[in-house]
Protein backbone atom coordinates (compact mmCIF):
# COMPACT_ATOMS: atom_id res chain seq x y z
CA UNK A 1 0.00 0.00 0.00
CA UNK A 2 1.80 3.49 -1.03
CA UNK A 3 1.49 5.98 1.92
CA UNK A 4 0.33 9.45 1.41
CA UNK A 5 3.10 12.01 1.26
CA UNK A 6 2.29 13.46 4.67
CA UNK A 7 3.18 9.91 5.96
CA UNK A 8 6.81 9.22 4.53
CA UNK A 9 9.60 10.27 6.56
CA UNK A 10 13.15 11.52 5.91
CA UNK A 11 15.27 10.40 8.93
CA UNK A 12 17.45 7.98 9.04
CA UNK A 13 16.49 4.82 11.37
CA UNK A 14 19.52 2.95 10.91
CA UNK A 15 22.44 5.33 12.25
CA UNK A 16 20.67 6.72 14.80
CA UNK A 17 19.31 3.14 16.14
CA UNK A 18 23.32 1.77 15.34
CA UNK A 19 24.50 5.02 17.37
CA UNK A 20 22.07 4.41 20.42
CA UNK A 21 22.58 1.05 20.74
CA UNK A 22 26.41 1.14 21.22
CA UNK A 23 25.59 4.52 23.57
CA UNK A 24 24.00 1.57 25.88
CA UNK A 25 26.48 -1.29 24.91
CA UNK A 26 23.48 -3.85 26.48
CA UNK A 27 20.96 -5.83 24.65
CA UNK A 28 19.24 -6.61 27.37
CA UNK A 29 17.93 -2.94 27.87
CA UNK A 30 14.68 -2.54 25.22
CA UNK A 31 12.78 0.27 23.75
CA UNK A 32 9.47 -0.36 22.88
CA UNK A 33 10.95 2.48 19.96
CA UNK A 34 12.06 -0.91 18.44
CA UNK A 35 9.94 -3.50 19.77
CA UNK A 36 6.49 -1.66 18.50
CA UNK A 37 8.45 -0.24 14.69
CA UNK A 38 7.89 3.72 15.75
CA UNK A 39 8.07 5.08 12.97
CA UNK A 40 9.21 7.96 14.93
CA UNK A 41 12.32 6.09 15.69
CA UNK A 42 15.50 7.73 14.20
CA UNK A 43 13.76 11.17 14.90
CA UNK A 44 13.39 10.23 18.77
CA UNK A 45 17.06 8.32 19.25
CA UNK A 46 18.68 11.25 16.92
CA UNK A 47 17.65 13.23 20.27
CA UNK A 48 18.37 10.56 22.61
CA UNK A 49 14.44 10.71 23.43
CA UNK A 50 13.13 6.96 24.18
CA UNK A 51 11.13 5.21 25.76
CA UNK A 52 12.53 1.75 27.80
CA UNK A 53 10.98 -1.56 27.68
CA UNK A 54 11.26 -3.34 30.91
CA UNK A 55 9.77 -6.73 31.88
CA UNK A 56 11.05 -8.47 28.54
CA UNK A 57 10.19 -7.85 24.74
CA UNK A 58 7.43 -11.09 24.82
CA UNK A 59 3.51 -10.05 25.76
CA UNK A 60 0.98 -12.42 27.06
CA UNK A 61 -1.44 -10.70 24.84
CA UNK A 62 -2.40 -10.96 21.05
CA UNK A 63 -3.21 -7.61 19.97
CA UNK A 64 -4.18 -7.98 15.93
CA UNK A 65 -2.40 -4.00 15.92
CA UNK A 66 0.59 -4.49 17.80
CA UNK A 67 4.45 -5.69 16.21
CA UNK A 68 5.22 -6.22 19.83
CA UNK A 69 5.95 -9.84 19.66
CA UNK A 70 3.44 -12.46 21.76
CA UNK A 71 4.06 -15.87 23.48
CA UNK A 72 5.46 -16.87 26.64
CA UNK A 73 7.69 -13.75 28.35
CA UNK A 74 11.21 -14.52 30.10
CA UNK A 75 11.72 -14.55 33.91
CA UNK A 76 11.75 -11.04 35.20
CA UNK A 77 15.39 -9.42 35.32
CA UNK A 78 16.05 -8.66 38.83
CA UNK A 79 18.86 -6.38 37.45
CA UNK A 80 16.55 -4.46 35.50
CA UNK A 81 15.97 -1.33 37.72
CA UNK A 82 19.73 -0.87 37.72
CA UNK A 83 20.35 -1.66 34.02
CA UNK A 84 17.75 1.15 33.39
CA UNK A 85 19.70 3.29 35.96
CA UNK A 86 22.96 2.90 34.24
CA UNK A 87 20.77 3.59 30.59
CA UNK A 88 19.74 6.62 31.55
CA UNK A 89 23.10 7.98 32.89
CA UNK A 90 24.53 7.09 29.70
CA UNK A 91 22.28 8.93 27.99
CA UNK A 92 21.89 12.15 30.05
CA UNK A 93 18.14 11.85 29.94
CA UNK A 94 16.06 14.23 32.40
CA UNK A 95 12.43 13.02 31.79
CA UNK A 96 12.43 9.40 31.50
CA UNK A 97 9.55 6.84 29.78
CA UNK A 98 9.39 3.37 31.06
CA UNK A 99 6.52 0.74 29.64
CA UNK A 100 6.07 -2.50 29.62
CA UNK A 101 4.58 -5.32 27.74
CA UNK A 102 1.61 -6.79 29.27
CA UNK A 103 2.18 -9.65 31.74
CA UNK A 104 -0.83 -11.46 32.87
CA UNK A 105 1.67 -13.92 33.75
CA UNK A 106 2.42 -12.17 36.63
CA UNK A 107 0.63 -12.46 39.95
CA UNK A 108 0.97 -8.16 40.02
CA UNK A 109 1.08 -7.92 36.25
CA UNK A 110 4.37 -6.64 37.07
CA UNK A 111 3.85 -3.43 38.79
CA UNK A 112 6.06 -3.95 42.25
CA UNK A 113 8.84 -4.43 39.16
CA UNK A 114 7.54 -0.86 37.93
CA UNK A 115 7.91 0.59 41.32
CA UNK A 116 11.49 -0.38 41.89
CA UNK A 117 12.44 1.05 38.37
CA UNK A 118 11.12 4.32 39.47
CA UNK A 119 12.13 4.28 42.71
CA UNK A 120 15.37 3.83 41.62
CA UNK A 121 15.50 6.69 38.98
CA UNK A 122 13.74 9.01 41.73
CA UNK A 123 16.46 8.04 44.22
CA UNK A 124 20.05 7.68 42.67
CA UNK A 125 19.52 10.35 39.12
CA UNK A 126 18.55 14.05 38.91
CA UNK A 127 15.92 12.96 36.83
CA UNK A 128 13.19 15.71 36.69
CA UNK A 129 10.19 13.71 35.76
CA UNK A 130 9.21 10.09 34.89
CA UNK A 131 6.39 9.01 33.14
CA UNK A 132 5.21 5.25 33.00
CA UNK A 133 2.91 3.80 30.12
CA UNK A 134 0.85 0.80 32.14
CA UNK A 135 -0.90 -2.18 30.69
CA UNK A 136 -4.37 -2.75 32.63
CA UNK A 137 -3.07 -4.66 35.46
CA UNK A 138 -6.36 -6.81 34.43
CA UNK A 139 -8.14 -3.54 36.94
CA UNK A 140 -6.37 -4.76 39.70
CA UNK A 141 -6.38 -1.62 42.07
CA UNK A 142 -3.74 -2.86 44.23
CA UNK A 143 -1.04 -3.42 41.51
CA UNK A 144 -2.47 0.23 40.51
CA UNK A 145 -1.38 1.96 43.70
CA UNK A 146 1.66 0.28 43.99
CA UNK A 147 3.22 1.92 41.08
CA UNK A 148 0.81 5.32 41.95
CA UNK A 149 3.06 4.88 45.35
CA UNK A 150 6.32 5.30 43.54
CA UNK A 151 5.10 8.88 42.40
CA UNK A 152 5.59 8.87 38.35
CA UNK A 153 4.76 11.89 37.31
CA UNK A 154 2.47 10.84 34.91
CA UNK A 155 0.68 7.35 34.11
CA UNK A 156 -0.43 6.74 30.95
CA UNK A 157 -2.75 4.08 30.11
CA UNK A 158 -3.85 3.14 26.13
CA UNK A 159 -7.45 2.60 25.04
CA UNK A 160 -5.72 2.73 21.86
CA UNK A 161 -9.38 2.56 20.00
CA UNK A 162 -13.07 2.96 20.25
CA UNK A 163 -15.03 0.13 22.36
CA UNK A 164 -16.59 -1.27 18.80
CA UNK A 165 -13.19 -2.25 17.61
CA UNK A 166 -11.90 -3.99 20.65
CA UNK A 167 -13.19 -7.63 19.88
CA UNK A 168 -11.12 -7.55 16.70
CA UNK A 169 -8.50 -5.45 17.66
CA UNK A 170 -7.94 -6.21 21.28
CA UNK A 171 -9.79 -9.22 22.08
CA UNK A 172 -8.20 -9.79 25.61
CA UNK A 173 -8.60 -6.27 26.32
CA UNK A 174 -11.85 -4.46 28.08
CA UNK A 175 -12.50 -0.81 26.94
CA UNK A 176 -14.51 -0.51 30.09
CA UNK A 177 -11.35 -1.98 32.24
CA UNK A 178 -9.35 0.94 30.80
CA UNK A 179 -11.34 3.57 31.54
CA UNK A 180 -11.71 2.73 35.04
CA UNK A 181 -8.19 2.36 35.52
CA UNK A 182 -7.93 5.52 34.05
CA UNK A 183 -10.35 7.01 36.49
CA UNK A 184 -9.26 4.41 40.17
CA UNK A 185 -5.65 6.62 39.43
CA UNK A 186 -6.86 10.21 39.69
CA UNK A 187 -8.87 8.58 42.45
CA UNK A 188 -6.01 7.62 44.18
CA UNK A 189 -3.66 10.11 43.30
CA UNK A 190 -5.47 13.26 42.63
CA UNK A 191 -2.03 15.30 41.86
CA UNK A 192 -0.55 13.28 38.87
CA UNK A 193 -1.39 13.59 35.47
CA UNK A 194 -3.11 10.93 33.78
CA UNK A 195 -2.27 10.16 29.92
CA UNK A 196 -4.28 7.79 27.45
CA UNK A 197 -3.71 7.39 23.51
CA UNK A 198 -5.52 6.03 20.49
CA UNK A 199 -4.63 5.30 16.77
CA UNK A 200 -7.41 6.12 14.00
CA UNK A 201 -7.35 4.38 10.63
CA UNK A 202 -9.04 1.07 12.04
CA UNK A 203 -12.39 1.43 10.79
CA UNK A 204 -14.05 4.01 13.26
CA UNK A 205 -16.05 7.08 12.50
CA UNK A 206 -15.39 10.57 13.51
CA UNK A 207 -18.44 10.40 15.50
CA UNK A 208 -17.11 7.68 17.66
CA UNK A 209 -13.61 9.21 18.03
CA UNK A 210 -15.56 12.43 19.61
CA UNK A 211 -16.91 9.45 22.01
CA UNK A 212 -13.93 8.45 23.15
CA UNK A 213 -12.52 11.91 23.79
CA UNK A 214 -15.62 12.21 25.97
CA UNK A 215 -15.14 8.86 27.65
CA UNK A 216 -11.56 9.82 28.70
CA UNK A 217 -12.73 13.05 29.87
CA UNK A 218 -15.57 11.75 31.93
CA UNK A 219 -13.10 9.80 34.21
CA UNK A 220 -10.95 12.87 34.27
CA UNK A 221 -8.32 11.96 32.17
CA UNK A 222 -5.87 15.09 31.48
CA UNK A 223 -3.84 14.30 28.25
CA UNK A 224 -4.48 12.27 24.96
CA UNK A 225 -2.50 11.39 22.24
CA UNK A 226 -4.18 10.55 19.05
CA UNK A 227 -2.19 9.50 15.96
CA UNK A 228 -2.45 7.31 12.24
CA UNK A 229 -2.31 3.95 12.40
CA UNK A 230 0.35 2.01 10.16
CA UNK A 231 -0.04 -1.73 10.34
CA UNK A 232 3.57 -3.27 11.01
CA UNK A 233 3.34 -6.26 8.42
CA UNK A 234 0.67 -7.49 5.86
CA UNK A 235 -0.02 -10.11 8.70
CA UNK A 236 -1.47 -7.16 11.26
CA UNK A 237 -5.08 -5.70 11.22
CA UNK A 238 -5.60 -3.50 8.40
CA UNK A 239 -5.49 0.16 7.76
CA UNK A 240 -8.80 1.33 6.96
CA UNK A 241 -7.43 5.12 5.64
CA UNK A 242 -5.40 8.16 6.27
CA UNK A 243 -6.46 10.66 7.91
CA UNK A 244 -5.44 13.88 7.06
CA UNK A 245 -3.46 16.50 8.70
CA UNK A 246 -6.50 18.91 8.83
CA UNK A 247 -8.88 16.28 10.30
CA UNK A 248 -5.92 15.59 13.08
CA UNK A 249 -6.10 19.46 13.69
CA UNK A 250 -10.05 19.00 14.30
CA UNK A 251 -9.70 16.30 16.87
CA UNK A 252 -7.31 18.47 18.67
CA UNK A 253 -9.58 21.45 18.90
CA UNK A 254 -12.25 19.09 20.01
CA UNK A 255 -10.11 17.59 22.64
CA UNK A 256 -9.32 21.44 24.23
CA UNK A 257 -12.93 22.72 23.88
CA UNK A 258 -13.91 19.06 26.17
CA UNK A 259 -11.00 20.56 28.52
CA UNK A 260 -8.14 18.07 28.08
CA UNK A 261 -4.96 19.53 29.47
CA UNK A 262 -3.14 19.08 26.43
CA UNK A 263 -4.04 17.30 23.19
CA UNK A 264 -1.21 15.89 21.17
CA UNK A 265 -2.65 14.72 17.65
CA UNK A 266 -0.96 14.64 14.36
CA UNK A 267 -0.18 11.66 11.87
CA UNK A 268 3.01 10.75 13.53
CA UNK A 269 1.87 11.10 17.33
CA UNK A 270 2.25 8.07 19.63
CA UNK A 271 2.15 7.65 23.33
CA UNK A 272 5.78 8.80 24.18
CA UNK A 273 6.50 11.16 20.74
CA UNK A 274 7.56 14.15 22.19
CA UNK A 275 6.35 13.70 25.80
CA UNK A 276 8.77 16.32 27.79
CA UNK A 277 7.46 18.81 25.23
CA UNK A 278 3.64 18.33 26.08
CA UNK A 279 4.53 18.91 29.79
CA UNK A 280 7.04 20.65 30.64
CA UNK A 281 6.71 23.81 30.23
CA UNK A 282 6.46 27.32 32.16
CA UNK A 283 3.25 27.25 33.14
CA UNK A 284 3.22 23.62 34.75
CA UNK A 285 2.66 23.85 37.98
CA UNK A 286 1.95 19.75 38.59
CA UNK A 287 4.28 17.38 39.80
CA UNK A 288 6.68 16.36 42.70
Amino acid sequence: MRYPSHLLKKISKHGNLVKIRALLNDPSIHTVCEEAHCPNLGECFEKHSLAFMILGDVCTRNCSFCAVAGGIPQTVDPDEPKKVLDAVKKLGLKYVVVTSATRDDLPDGGAAHYAKVIENLRLNVAVSKIEVLIPDFCGDEAALKTVLDAKPFVLNHNVETISRLYPKVRPQADYIRSLKLLEMAKKLSPSIYTKSGFMVGLGEADEEIISLLRDLRSVFCDIVTIGQYLPPSSKHFPVSRFVEPETFEWYSRIGRELGFEKVFSGPFVRSSYKAEEILCSPNNQKGY
